[in-house]
């Protein structure tokens, strides 16, 4: 069962919205179906993002990923302990997994992210 506070995108990202900061990183699922991480390559601070444009890679033992911005924003903050600890990623994909914060300049687009009922169905659909 995927954490129903969230957001998500058909890409498997994940987004946390507290006033106009998100913070993002990817599902437990997509973490699941990418097995081990070994390396996560996030933007620096002050990036401008546009929804749905990559912003990052995350590379496994089996797959190299681009990761994709949920909503427009600049980045705040790009999870640093994942620098040493990309594993983090699979452990805990919604608490010290995540990769970045981004100020929103458009919060509306959150409408147009997936609930976690229509994610559910995303991913038992495979």
């Amino acid at each position: 069962m995927v954490p129903s506070d969230l957001r998500y995108t058909k890409d498997h990202e994940w987004v946390r919205v507290d006033g106009d900061v998100a913070t993002v990183g990817i599902t437990e699922y997509a973490a699941s179906q990418l097995g081990d991480i070994v390396f996560v390559e996030l933007p620096d601070a002050g990036k401008a993002l546009d929804q749905f444009a990559p912003f990052g890679v995350v590379e496994s033992v089996k797959a190299v990923s681009d990761l994709f911005a949920p909503l427009s924003g600049a980045v705040a903050e790009a999870n640093g302990a994942l620098a040493g600890s990309p594993e983090l990623v699979n452990s805990e994909p919604y608490e010290g997994g995540w990769m970045i914060r981004l100020t929103l300049t458009n919060p509306a687009e959150v409408d147009e992210l997936l609930d976690a009922a229509a994610y559910d169905a995303l991913i038992a659909a495979g």
